[in-house]
């Protein structure tokens, strides 16, 4: 067994044993530090993680053989010409990522490879090369660059740039929350990097934690192209009529209803959930299952994001719960609009588009109670011109009186 494939089996099988709770993540990375140790005289044939773990009677010999099938999936089938693969980097439902060396410029590359159980199913090949080209369509320092998609026999392939870092997802789960003037600076770059798709006809759809990319430079990347529509795609839209495509946590009301015109602005909510998730440390709307979760986004009111967390500006809060409308016309007109009130709060101005916004809806909401009337304020410096109806009638009965008071006078001297 070659070097590369001995590392993709041992990073495969120390993921494998933690998820099926068979040892600690810690136990797993222990070993996995002493193979990269120069082997002892009395174990000169210990060196894969299989036969250190079973060795030291972390794992048996069985369990490890169970998992061998699930690791041979997860392997790639085959290297991929003028690439050479390194290890695995991480893998869903609809793909695995593997690390790879581009040989021709010697350079580290992502590969995203689709699972051998979906490669006779042509929904799902059409889609893998969709990501593909979709990402070749854009060219933005905030989205991961698309550098290749391909076919090597039955490996369907999508090379793009490799982002050394960690998610956004990552950071929150271990600083439980960014604080203000972080987030701002992630969430800018990303609205910069939306703004570019929907001016190009795309729509995202998958806007979450999970797929913001953060470079060990700091540079914020918007990834994972998979559920990436063009606007002009009407054939898809009609197809897609009625299904929710999304993350339950960060999806928006329009996407959960499965509307077949979906638009950039179920963006702009995803990227507020996402916002939302980043200054508070929880999600928007939480609940025991998917259904729950994405029923709360359609009935639910949003809890402030300047509740829960007392040290938020009001402009930070007032752009999130902009971006949050449940109807999609209260939300920014664009993103660039969003993109504009992002920059005027990261200068200490208020974010006027969204206070707009804001003014709508209460005009809105006093014209439906039939308040809207122009009341006067409470500190006025106007004259009063006016009396309430209770004393006009008061005042009427008082005069009414004493002129009762003047005929009985009058009529009895």
């Amino acid at each position: 067994m070659s070097e590369t494939s001995s590392n993709s089996t041992d990073t495969v099988l120390g993921r494998l044993i933690v998820e099926h709770g068979l040892a600690t993540s810690e136990d797993v990375e222990q070993y996995q530090r002493l193979l990269r140790e120069p082997p002892n005289a009395d174990e000169p044939h210990s060196r894969s993680l299989a036969d250190l773990l079973v060795k030291h009677q972390i794992v048996t010999k069985r369990q490890v053989d169970r998992l061998m099938p699930q690791i041979e999936e997860h392997k790639p089938r085959q290297q991929i010409p003028g690439y050479k693969i390194k290890k695995l980097l991480g893998s869903g439902a609809m793909a695995r990522v593997y690390l790879a060396k581009q040989l021709s410029l010697d350079r580290y590359v992502a590969i995203k490879v689709l699972p051998r159980k979906h490669t006779k199913n042509e929904k799902f090949v059409e889609r893998f090369y969709a990501e593909g080209k979709a990402a070749a369509a854009l060219n933005h320092p905030n989205i991961v660059g698309a550098l290749d998609v391909g076919r090597i026999n039955d490996t369907h392939y999508f090379v793009m740039e490799y982002v050394e870092g960690k998610t956004v997802y990552d950071e929150i789960v271990q600083n439980k929350r960014y604080n203000e003037s972080e987030a701002l600076e992630v969430v800018i770059q990303i609205a910069s990097a939306l703004d570019h798709a929907h001016e190009a006809g795309f729509i995202h759809r998958d806007v979450k934690p999970k797929n913001i990319m953060i470079a060990r430079e700091g540079v914020a990347k918007l990834a994972d192209m998979g559920l990436v529509r063009a606007f002009s795609d009407r054939e898809a839209a009609e197809a897609e009529k009625g299904k929710a495509y999304g993350t339950p946590y960060y999806i928006s009301t329009e996407q959960i209803r499965g509307v077949k015109d979906v638009d950039f602005r179920a963006d702009i909510y995803s990227l507020g959930a996402t916002f939302y998730h980043m200054v508070t440390g929880q999600v928007p709307f939480d609940g025991a299952n998917p259904s729950t979760v994405m029923h709360k986004h359609l009935k639910d009111t949003l809890v402030p994001p300047d509740h829960i967390n007392l040290s938020l500006s009001a402009g930070i809060s007032e752009i999130i719960e902009v971006c949050m409308a449940k109807e999609r016309d209260k939300r920014f007109n664009s993103s660039a609009d969003l993109l504009e009130d992002l920059e005027a709060v990261k200068r200490g101005e208020p974010p006027t588009q969204a206070r707009k916004k804001f003014d709508l809806v209460s005009l809105a909401a006093l014209e439906q109670t039939g308040l809207a009337a122009n009341p006067e304020p409470e500190t006025s410096s106007e004259p009063i011109t006016a009396m309430p109806v209770f004393w006009i009638a008061l005042s009427g009965w008082f005069v009414a009186l004493l002129l009762l008071l003047v005929v009985f006078i009058v009529a009895n001297r």
